[in-house]
């Protein structure tokens, strides 16, 4: 009995661990996101790249200023907030490593990868928005990126409950070079990061209150929280544009055909704990998709509010219908997977 409290007690400190990386991420990507009101809609900066009379000139030196500093602020104001919330009352230690490879079946990871992509791809706008040039941006995209992310890796290593993940830093910065590699080959990105999420009633589906309680317990009770934590209804999708890669196709030049990368079943990081003696009979398993997407980035209008509206929108997979291969053997078809 003290070794199943033990265990269930890891998985919730593993599970504090994801939410407050999420806390940090998300609220310096809104801040980056806040700084210009459309980035696409204002100056043309790819244009300028291309002159070369006027690739040469300074940044703009007010937005450049201003980018600096909210960002500072915004990366000062964070790390001390997420120290304040999660680590204060935790045991220090000595700097040291943490191996959490397989933790929620991969899902975390993968999500780790979409969000340093993400955070990547709006830095580089922002960069661009600020003046400088194509190349600048995208080193100071990626730079900015793995600060941020590698900054909560790091306070995880000073921390004795857990420490410095290698497998997050790594996909982390897999992310990163995802974003950074494209924009420099392509001066495009053809393949998009996204993530779409689809709630469940635990209670309801299990026919037992028990996994609605121990569900909360894991992945919180608010619905925003939810969507963020709940790796069971969470779907990580690497969404590839046709025509970028085949010009002749005739399709619309925003379809784009996704493959995504899910799990279920899962009420703990490694095994499920906290639940009934019958729970050993629920498979974890692993769930592989293949479906259509848009790349609303490639829609054209020339509204700057809509514009940002798309491109913010372009994180977030559409509902298609879709084909899920699973680790049990499986093969279903989703007239609709959100």
């Amino acid at each position: 009995m003290h070794h199943h409290s033990n265990i269930v007690s890891n998985n919730n400190i593993l599970c504090q661990i994801d939410r407050r990386g999420s806390l940090f991420i998300v609220v310096l990507t809104i801040l980056f996101i806040a700084l210009p009101f459309s980035i696409k809609g204002q100056d043309s900066t790819e244009e300028n790249d291309l002159n070369p009379e006027i690739a040469t000139l300074a940044p703009h030196k007010k937005r450049l200023k201003s980018v600096i500093a909210i960002g500072s602020a915004a990366y000062t104001v964070s790390g001390i907030s997420l120290y304040d919330a999660w680590y204060r009352d935790y045991e220090r230690s000595r700097f040291h490593f943490y191996n959490d490879w397989g933790h929620w079946q991969h899902v975390d990871k993968a999500g780790h990868m979409f969000a340093a992509y993400f955070q990547t791809n709006w830095a580089y706008h922002t960069w661009r928005w600020a003046g400088l040039n194509e190349k600048n941006s995208i080193w100071a995209g990626m730079l900015t990126s793995f600060i941020s992310q590698t900054t909560i890796e790091v306070m995880d290593g000073f921390s004795a409950g857990w420490g410095f993940s290698v497998p997050d830093f790594l996909t982390n910065t897999a992310g990163i070079g995802a974003f950074g590699i494209q924009q420099s080959l392509f001066r495009e990105q053809r393949v998009l990061f996204k993530f779409s999420s689809s709630p469940v009633n635990y209670s309801k589906r299990y026919r037992s209150p028990v996994y609605g309680e121990r569900a909360d317990q894991l992945f919180g009770s608010n619905p925003f929280v939810r969507t963020l934590k709940d790796y069971n209804t969470q779907t990580i999708w690497i969404s590839a544009n046709v025509r970028s890669f085949f010009p002749i196709i005739p399709l619309p030049k925003w379809m784009n055909i996704a493959v995504g990368y899910g799990a279920e079943n899962m009420f703990g990081g490694y095994q499920n704990n906290g639940l009934p003696e019958y729970d050993p009979f629920l498979q974890r398993y692993q769930q592989f998709y293949l479906s259509l997407d848009a790349d609303l980035s490639r829609i054209e209008t020339d509204s700057p509010f809509l514009r940002t509206v798309l491109d913010v929108l372009n994180i977030m997979k559409l509902p298609f219908s879709t084909v899920e291969f699973n680790s049990k053997g499986e093969i279903k078809f989703h007239i609709i997977k959100f």
